[in-house]
């Protein structure tokens, strides 16, 4: 019986840093502040990224600038693509930005992802992010966030299978579905789910609580993510 071949698992990270390039520091003149918070990235992120792609030996297609200088994780029509310090620029300069920092990243997952579908391949992507414990005033009730289409079977089920692994690994962990946002919200995955049918591609995004970043428990934490990573795609 021909062995089937095993989900490609494809790693990215949208908002991996918060660095502005030079020619456009101008623009963040004493915004140093904003740029640190979870406005101007997603602390962690990036950290967890890294561990996964290292321990399970994958390759990362990372972002590293701001998602305050152009949104990585949002469509190039979507108005939101554009912060307050970039919404008023002209429309030629938006569009040099896109073509220089948008949409490489774009095209490298793209690219990823029709060359392993072309090998058969059935790709599982995982786009990391992390959430602030708390925003306006609300508190975040989840240590960790699973963002997928409902609508998809295949998605679904992989991303109930991912949760119950994280459980048997840590069963104080807090897994909650879709939250704290919807799965089929503009994203990378969901741009991308337009383009391929689930029994290809499968898209999940990984939201950790920031509360576990840098702290006592932060290596635990990340251990318990990546072997829950581990044995869902060896299960898949």
């Amino acid at each position: 019986m021909k062995r089937r071949n095993a989900p490609y698992l494809l790693l990215t990270c949208e908002h991996g840093g918060n660095r502005i390039p030079a020619a456009y520091a101008r623009l963040f003149r004493g915004a140093s502040a904003v740029l640190k918070s979870h406005r101007g990235w997603d602390p962690g992120a990036l950290a967890l990224a890294r561990s996964l792609a290292r321990k399970l030996r994958r390759s990362l297609l990372p972002v590293t600038v701001s998602r305050l200088f152009v949104e990585a994780n949002r469509a190039e029509t979507n108005h939101r693509i554009w912060s307050q310090y970039t919404k008023n620029l002209p429309l030629a300069e938006r569009r040099r930005i896109l073509d220089r920092y948008w949409r490489p990243h774009r095209s490298r997952v793209e690219k990823t992802v029709a060359k392993a579908i072309a090998r058969g391949q059935r790709v599982v992507h995982i786009a990391v992010h992390s959430f602030t414990p708390e925003l306006n005033g609300e508190k975040r009730n989840a240590d960790i966030g699973l963002l997928y289409d409902s609508r998809r079977k295949r998605e679904r089920a992989v991303s109930r299978q991912w949760g119950n692994l994280l459980r048997r690994l840590d069963a104080s962990l807090r897994v909650r579905y879709n939250y704290p946002y919807a799965g089929v919200a503009d994203g990378l995955p969901t741009w991308l789910r337009k383009r391929y049918p689930e029994s290809r591609y499968v898209g999940i995004e990984l939201e950790i609580n920031q509360a576990h970043v840098n702290g006592a428990g932060w290596p635990r934490f990340q251990q318990a993510i990546i072997e829950s990573v581990r044995t869902l795609i060896a299960e898949s």
